[in-house]
């Protein structure tokens, strides 16, 4: 594999993030410096696979000048998707029906046609596993993790995660003054699929009295004792924060929808199930809310601006230096460099033995499960 580089190429996909605009800019400022030209690919893989699907160019050329003052906003100026897997590219067929069909060979002979040297692919688990295959095809390719998440492996943070937790935060944070004045007990659904970071975290930091993780099977009955111990000691308000991938001990994940033309299935309505159950068995006011999106959204922190431009930095610099085939990630004190190989298949999930679960059950927070905690706050 040539290990020269004078033009590259860059997208994202999947979700979208706080944060990976700043991935872009710093992406593009540090190839320009190297004397590289960056290309910006829209909408994901479409920008190659579907570029009739895109508005705007479908490849375009980046400089400095497109890429001014945009680290502060939200989403990606590039677009992004989490429907065109090139491993598994829908195609409709003459009469109509859907199919699915491997066209990464082709992401790589039209990332040759371009003259692409090395491609950066920002994005999640499901980005890092596609971008592990290209490498394999041949394609030199660096990834950048992106999640709000937290859940990919080998890297202390992602990016967009930092954010998320701290507008879930100020959300509860607002949440208490209404709970409080109406003796209320509100339950709150944030987005976590298969790892509860973003409502362990935004929970301990609001304030939270039970907190329901995927990590930790929940029983509801334990739930609703934690919440009337507090009534019993003249603290006549809860608040419940749940991620959306949580469930009940020999329960199922609630579902907004099944699984279908190989997406995701899509998960929600937890928050409601929980509230109704506890107003059940406390004869409380329950009343529940989803941020869903919302945490996606807004302007990112300072953490993940940061973060993000170290990564797209990073991955300009793995290239530079030679490498291919990584995904760079946070670790302490600098970036690193893991296999993209090492990154597949596996999830970063909370550690239900560790000190951020232990610290909060000392501080009285029920996960709903046997483990002890302390009196309530």
């Amino acid at each position: 594999m040539d290990k020269r580089v004078t033009r590259i190429g860059l997208l994202t996909g999947g979700g979208d993030a706080p944060g990976l605009n700043a991935v872009i800019r710093a992406v593009v400022l540090s190839a320009e410096r190297l004397g590289w030209e960056c290309y910006g690919i829209r909408d994901g893989f479409n920008g190659l696979l579907s570029p009739d699907l895109c508005m705007g160019q479908p490849v375009q050329r980046l400089t400095a000048d497109d890429v001014h003052g945009i680290a502060h906003l939200g989403g990606t100026i590039l677009g992004s998707t989490n429907r065109g897997n090139p491993l598994r590219f829908p195609v409709r067929g003459a009469d109509g029906s859907m199919s699915e069909r491997d066209r990464s060979g082709e992401v790589v002979d039209l990332c040759r046609q371009q003259r692409f040297e090395a491609l950066v692919i920002v994005g999640g688990d499901g980005s890092m596993g596609i971008a592990n295959q290209l490498y394999q095809k041949g394609l030199r390719v660096v990834g950048v993790p992106k999640t709000i998440d937290n859940d990919l492996d080998r890297t202390f943070s992602t990016f967009g995660f930092d954010t998320a937790v701290g507008f879930a935060t100020e959300c509860i944070d607002r949440l208490h003054s209404t709970a409080q004045s109406h003796h209320r007990v509100m339950v709150v659904e944030v987005m976590g699929r298969y790892a509860g970071w973003i409502a362990l975290h935004a929970g301990m930091a609001g304030g939270a009295h039970a907190i329901l993780i995927p990590e930790i099977p929940f029983d509801i009955d334990r739930v609703a004792d934690a919440i009337l111990v507090r009534d019993g000691a003249g603290r006549r308000h809860a608040i419940v924060v749940v991620a959306e991938g949580a469930q009940q001990l020999g329960g199922e994940r609630a579902l907004l929808a099944p699984a279908a033309g190989g997406h995701a299935e899509r998960l929600g309505g937890i928050g409601a199930r929980v509230a109704a159950l506890l107003e059940e068995r406390t004869g409380k006011e329950c009343r529940s809310l989803v941020l869903g999106h919302l945490l996606r959204g807004g302007s990112p922190s300072a953490f993940d601006r940061v973060c993000a431009s170290r990564f797209g930095a990073a991955a300009v610099r793995a290239l530079a230096d030679g490498h291919g085939g990584v995904m760079v990630a946070l670790g302490y004190p600098g970036i690193n460099l893991v296999a993209l190989a090492d990154v597949v298949g596996r999830s970063k999930r909370v550690p239900v033995d560790g000190d951020t679960v232990a610290t909060a059950r000392e501080l009285g927070i029920s996960f709903g499960d046997t483990g002890q905690s302390g009196p309530p706050d």
